[in-house]
């Protein structure tokens, strides 16, 4: 090359200062943003403190004298750095009078203009900031007042920002002898833009993108000519070169010139300067034209132009949108079938997606700027999501296939462009040394090339190929270049060709990058979500909608090194966009699940009786109906149709269900912002969230009616649920067992996870302060026969039957909905009134100790007995908080011997390892294997639970001596207490109910478990003392039989039958000792009165 052109270094000066040129234009807006939101502006900015300060050197800038203290200086310093070295390279390119074309020097060309734009864009970004001389100011009188001089870079950063108060009038000034190049770079597009820049109607009659529209050649390499590789530049890129702006002269000068701008301005309304920041180039060209004479014909070309966007822009680009919709669908079709054709046609979706990518930022930038229009239509999509959707999926795609794509353009560049080029060198006439050697470097990089590289994943870097090209094109491109490049267009065709193999092999991820980045949608948040609302309002789109948050995993790249705080690290835009997805997906869900669970509610047995009235009576004569009575269909009436094509609201549920789900077929997983995003963890937690709601609701509790579900309706509800979520695995891979396990396990806890309340707290209360309190007021029964609780008959209608809630078979429900856990929180629940009762009785025994300390040194002397018994008061009080205790235990034992069938396979093994136990074995040991037991339902002789319960209310102030002394005396008070009973009417037995109307039969339970806890927490032995207590409570009711007043001896068989019932349910008694205390003559008569009175039917 010529000493000239090789010293200039030209191509890496284009490429270090546009990089460095775009850091600095994202600084620029940076501090425009910061200085405009009010929540990022600096502090010193808003001081009110501040205010004269900054107004003083806004007025007085750039000479000023203030001591302050500000940020952001060095942002500034760098426009100085980019200016001389922008004007420096441009001088020196018109000096050596450089030839730019698309066509010939690509990357020459491009990198020329887009350095162009690029600092124009950074003047203009930087004339938009409006504290911009408060900033330098202020900064510069720091550092005054701390280095005691004025910063050296300040006269000149102050002079430039006064220059530039106004900056395309400056612009034009400065870029006036570089008008030449400039219109000779802008011309050589006028057979590129008009091809980029074709109507719908054009792309679709030649069939653009289409694979199947010519068969035979589906195997040909796509032709990859200049027009091709321009598919690349950014369409609003291409635009903003063709503004004209700075070289305006040459539109009163150039026909060719004007009717490339004419284009231009008919393309759109607005210019990306940077992120979402954009000019209205109409305005901008009106309001420069009208400050220069000669121009009124521009100005008038301009008002046209606009007039043509508003009226057919819209319409076109919408068009455009229909058109790649269709092709982009059909290409990805095809190539997801053959993925073989991905090398060959690897042009052909590098095409596609950068249309796609290009409508999609003119859509964007329009909508926020939408100006006032008849047809605002146009610029709404509701069918974004699609476009979107097939733009991930091609990319998708190339990342699948790459080592395809590598494989085939390694054999390309090795055995065909090799050649080519090799050809084309032996064919120039002039070939200088240093251009040669390049040249034949390019050859034999290429020529040594071969699959086995690919095979074995060796890592291949075409990028110093790619960059002596670059270099090449500079040198070649010079005036009085020995090797002109424009005399060599075959040369130039060949290496453009190259240089876009080379990519497909090293750089597929920064091709897609270039060709679908769309992560400026970052900026524009409020129009990304309208786009998805309008697409998730649309049937047809729901199924392309995960690829907004898709799209949120390209945001990661609109940072810049140089500006790294720009872009902050939040999920806000693809957290909300999977949340509506899931939200959107589980109400369908949990429709087509209430519907399921309404039809199964209709096949439970309690909606048979009128069927089974019906057929009692079929031979009957049917009645005829009433006139206007409307015939009760029976279950599955629903699934009989006389039309097919008549949609029912299932059948529309579950086609939407259809089209959500498959949204979830683009990605299991991606990244953003180095999270690793899983969408149907989403949807389960959406799920988690609301079946756990509908689970409660289900529950039906009313707090103030005290109204509840019965336990096996809900179970049934929740299995009818469960059966309908179990089919969501046939449209998406999710783990519904997980996620029914999940909730089921949570709601056997107190509070779920979001702190809400389960079944299992309502359950509770509602048996507490419903069903128990009930029982203990004797308007509810305990039925040892039946094993339940059943009303008593009252004048008043019960607000529930007891029965419906508490017999096996509803507690058995109750236990596999609410699990262990939920019992045991049930049970703990169950102690605590229990220990409240324990509490008081103990009140009642200090309250009347003397006389029941006489009572146990006398218990053998009647006479003193009976004189005693006079002066002890609350007896009543005693058994009646003695029965409390008894039905909550009758209750808990019932609700505990639902678990069998729990852990049937663990039953066997925790009965032998119970019966194992002797009553010599270490006392912890033995409540270790009872509290083993009774988790798994299993009675033990001692109640783990409630010496645990007990042992708790021993306090500091109590030794165990006067515990002991209190449950011995306890004992007696109950004991002596227990003829009373027999002037209760309800006292009666029943042996219907297996027990008394008044559930003192429950005595039996609460006197054989109290005593044992209480004396299992004071080391002392049950036996001894139950039976003390059992002599005392005989002795005592054997006084019964000595009276004869009618009133007390009333119901005093249905009294005596409570010793064989305390006896019976004794582990530590037996027959044998109450016989000797109680002759069982009584016990035979009393059990021979009571029956007498039962009426036997026989139905």
């Amino acid at each position: 090359p010529s000493p000239t052109s090789a010293s200039q270094k030209l191509a890496e000066k284009l490429t270090i200062l546009n990089e460095r040129g775009n850091g600095v234009l994202i600084r620029m807006n940076y501090i425009k943003k910061t200085c405009a939101d009010p929540k990022l502006r600096p502090s010193i900015l808003t001081d009110k403190v501040m205010e004269p300060a900054i107004k003083y050197i806004n007025k007085k800038f750039p000479n000023i004298d203030f001591r302050g203290n500000i940020v952001s200086y060095v942002s500034h310093l760098c426009l100085i750095f980019i200016q001389d070295h922008v004007y420096e390279l441009l001088n020196t390119i018109d000096a050596c009078q450089c030839f730019f074309d698309i066509a010939f020097n690509f990357d020459f060309t491009k990198n020329y203009l887009d350095l162009i734009t690029t600092y124009t864009s950074v003047i203009i970004t930087l004339s938009r900031i409006d504290d911009k001389k408060a900033l330098v100011g202020m900064f510069n009188c720091a550092h005054e007042m701390t280095n005691g001089s004025s910063d050296p870079s300040y006269p000149r950063l102050g002079q430039m920002l006064v220059e530039y108060d106004h900056p395309w009038k400056k612009l034009t000034e400065e870029f006036g002898p570089h008008t030449r190049s400039v219109t000779t770079a802008l011309l050589s597009l006028k057979m590129v833009y008009p091809r980029r820049n074709l109507p719908a109607e054009q792309w679709r009659s030649a069939q653009l993108l289409s694979l199947l529209s010519a068969p035979a050649t589906m195997l040909d390499p796509a032709c990859c000519d200049t027009v091709s590789l321009s598919s690349f530049i950014y369409l609003s890129h291409s635009e903003r070169w063709i503004g004209f702006l700075l070289c305006h002269s040459s539109l009163n000068s150039h026909q060719a010139s004007q009717e490339l701008w004419k284009m231009a301005l008919r393309s759109g309304l607005y210019l990306t300067l940077t992120r979402d920041e954009t000019l209205n180039i109409h305005k901008v060209s009106e309001d420069l034209f009208d400050s220069f004479k000669g121009y009124s014909k521009r100005v008038a070309d301009i008002k046209e132009c606009r007039e043509h966007v508003l009226v057919n822009c819209g319409a076109m680009h919408r068009e455009r949108r229909q058109f790649l919709r269709g092709a982009m669908k059909e290409l990805y079709k095809v190539l997801e079938d053959e993925p073989g054709l991905l090398g060959p046609k690897a042009l052909f979706v590098f095409m596609a997606l950068s249309f796609s990518r290009d409508e999609v930022l003119w859509l964007v930038r329009h909508s926020e700027n939408m100006p006032k229009l008849k047809t605002p239509e146009d610029y709404v999509d509701n069918q974004m999501a699609e476009l979107l959707f097939y733009m991930e999926k091609l990319q998708g795609l190339m990342r699948k296939f790459n080592h395809v794509v590598q494989r085939y353009h390694v054999q390309y560049l090795a055995q065909f462009d090799a050649l080519v080029l090799n050809d084309t060198i032996q064919n120039m006439y002039v070939c200088p040394e240093e251009e040669s050697v390049l040249l034949s470097s390019f050859v034999s990089t290429l020529s040594t090339l071969s699959v086995k590289q690919v095979e074995d994943k060796e890592e291949l870097d075409f990028r110093g190929l790619r960059m002596d090209w670059l270099r090449l094109q500079a040198y070649t491109s010079v005036n009085k270049a020995p090797l002109p490049i424009k005399d060599y267009p075959d040369l130039a065709k060949v290496m453009n060709v190259i240089q876009f193999h080379t990519k497909m092999v090293d750089s597929m991820e920064e091709m897609l990058l270039e060709s679908s980045e769309v992560s400026i949608l970052c900026f524009y948040p409020r129009v990304f979500e309208k786009m998805f609302s309008q697409s998730s309002e649309e049937m047809t789109m729901k199924r392309y909608l995960m690829s907004f948050p898709c799209v949120c995993a390209h945001f990661t790249q609109c940072g810049h090194p140089h500006c790294p705080e720009e872009v902050s690290v939040h999920l806000r835009l693809c957290v909300t966009f999977l949340e509506q997805i899931a939200k959107q997906t589980s109400n369908v869900v949990l429709e087509i699940c209430a519907e399921q669970c309404n039809l199964n509610d209709q096949l439970l047995p309690k909606h048979c009786a009128e069927s089974i009235s019906a057929a009692r009576h079929r031979k009957q004569k049917k009645p005829v109906p009433k006139k206007g009575e409307v015939q009760k269909e029976k279950p599955g009436a629903e699934s009989l149709r006389k039309d097919r094509t008549v949609a029912t609201n299932v059948d529309k549920m579950h086609l939407m269900l259809t089209e959500l789900c498959s949204t979830y077929s683009l990605c299991t997983d991606f990244i953003v912002f180095d999270h690793i995003v899983v969408p149907t963890e989403f949807l389960l937690s959406h799920l988690e969230t609301r079946l756990a709601e509908i689970i409660v609701r289900m529950a039906n509790y009313n707090q103030t009616t005290q109204e509840i579900a019965r336990p096996s309706d809900l179970l049934a509800g929740i299995r009818a649920y469960t059966a309908s979520l179990h089919s969501l695995s046939s449209y998406i891979s999710v783990d519904v067992t997980r996620l029914v396990k999940s909730v089921l396990l949570q709601q056997t806890q107190p509070l779920d996870s979001r702190g809400g309340q389960t079944i299992t707290t309502l359950y509770t209360n509602w048996i507490l302060e419903s069903l128990l309190r009930q029982a203990s007021n004797s308007l509810i029964v305990h039925c040892p026969t039946m094993h339940c609780f059943v009303n008593q008959t009252t004048d008043t209608e019960p607000s529930f039957r007891a029965e419906e809630f508490s017999d096996v078979s509803e507690l058995r429900a109750l236990a596999e909905l609410i699990g262990p856990y939920g019992l045991k929180f049930l049970s703990e629940n169950l102690m605590w009134h229990i220990t409240s009762q324990i509490s008081e009785l103990k009140k009642l025994v200090i309250e009347n100790m003397d006389v029941l300390v006489q009572m146990r040194n006398n218990s053998d002397k009647p006479e003193e007995m009976a004189s005693l018994k006079k002066r002890l008061t609350g007896g009543e009080n005693v058994l009646k908080r003695m029965t409390i205790i008894g039905v909550i235990l009758s209750f808990r034992s019932m609700a505990m011997d639902s678990l069998k069938d729990h852990c049937p396979y663990l039953m066997g093994p925790i009965e032998c390892l119970r019966d194992f136990l002797t009553p010599e074995a270490d006392i912890k040991v033995t409540l270790s294997v009872f509290d083993l037991a009774s988790s798994a339902g299993l009675a033990c002789e001692i109640d783990p639970a409630l010496v645990t319960a007990v042992a708790n209310m021993q306090t500091d102030n109590t030794s165990i001596d006067e515990e002991y002394k209190l449950s011995c005396l306890l004992l007696v008070y109950i004991a002596v207490s227990l003829p009373s009973l027999a002037l209760d009417p309800n006292s009666s037995y029943t042996r219907e109910h297996g027990g008394h109307n008044n559930n003192i039969h429950c005595l039996a339970t609460a006197i054989n478990q109290v005593a044992a806890a209480m004396f299992t927490v004071q080391n002392k032995n049950i036996m001894q003392h139950l039976k003390e207590f059992l002599l005392m409570a005989s002795s005592a009711l054997l006084q019964l039989g000595q009276n004869v007043e009618r009133v007390e001896i009333k119901n005093r068989e249905s009294v005596y039958l409570l010793l064989h019932m305390i006896v019976e349910e004794s582990p530590f008694l037996s027959q044998d000792m109450l016989e000797s205390c109680f002759p069982y003559v009584l016990l035979r008569n009393a059990y021979r009165e009571v029956y007498r009175s039962f009426i036997i039917t026989l139905g």
